[in-house]
């Protein structure tokens, strides 16, 4: 079940928020429950128990606690919730990525339907990425992993090497074809730049003729044939994502 807070003390644009969130939700036949507060400090008040949101929506200009202060406060609780302002005024973009904000969206009833719309897809788009998990069988034991956890794939002499990030970088082995590789993680943003390269794409940190840099420092080959499919398959992302930068 997704779990959504929205924040606003302005009585009629919550309700109106929560109109648009409960038809978007119903529109995907998507499981939820939406819990409106009328103040930051009744939200804050949930103390431990604003863990159990996935995403908070919260008005910037409030009375009483505003909603940067109320976001401060979230962040005691709470490192992996999603927050989204949506407010009137958008000169607060650099303390909102202070707390982590994924998005702000203009407090205007005409056009926050289509704004909310991209954000909720970017937010489950991620929060999917986030619940994947899959074990492997790997030739060092079996791993279960997460979507974020792998960097890219090399297929090498016959063997598949699985780079992990973690603490320290693992690389893990196994016989199989990348091109089954590349179909079990085919809705997972992994891309296909070479022949022996299938890349994470939330790790790719720049792109330059013919080779792709990670946020590590790797630097892996784009085959010539892909590049132009590739360049714009990294841009698609990263628009999709709303980078700059939504990790």
């Amino acid at each position: 079940m997704l779990r959504i807070a929205i924040c606003d003390d302005e009585e009629d644009f919550l309700l109106y928020e929560k109109q648009l969130l409960i038809k978007y939700m119903e529109c995907r036949q998507l499981e939820y429950r939406i819990d409106a507060f009328h103040s930051g400090r009744s939200l804050i008040e949930k103390g431990e128990g604003i863990k159990q949101y996935h995403i908070i929506f919260l008005d910037i200009r409030m009375e009483e606690l505003d909603g940067l202060e109320t976001a401060r406060q979230i962040r005691q609780f709470s490192t992996d919730t999603y927050l989204v302002f949506v407010t009137a005024f958008m000169n607060y973009a650099l303390e909102g990525y202070k707390v982590k904000a994924v998005r702000f969206l203009l407090k205007e009833k005409e056009k926050l339907e289509f704004s909310l719309q991209e954000c909720l897809d970017a937010v489950l788009r991620e929060l999917d990425q986030r619940i994947w998990r899959h074990e492997f069988e790997f030739l060092e034991g079996t791993l279960v992993l997460g979507i974020e956890e792998l960097l890219y794939v090399e297929s090498h002499l016959h063997k598949l090497l699985f780079y992990i990030k973690g603490k320290q970088e693992l690389r893990c082995s196994m016989y199989e074809k990348l091109d089954t590789i590349e179909m079990l993680l085919k809705h997972q943003d992994f891309c296909r730049i070479h022949q022996s390269y299938l890349v994470n794409l939330r790790y790719i940190k720049k792109m330059e003729r013919y080779q792709a840099e990670l946020y590590n420092g790797t630097v892996l080959n784009i085959a010539k044939s892909k590049f132009l499919e590739v360049k714009n398959r990294f841009i698609s992302y990263q628009v999709q994502m709303g980078k700059q930068n939504f990790c």
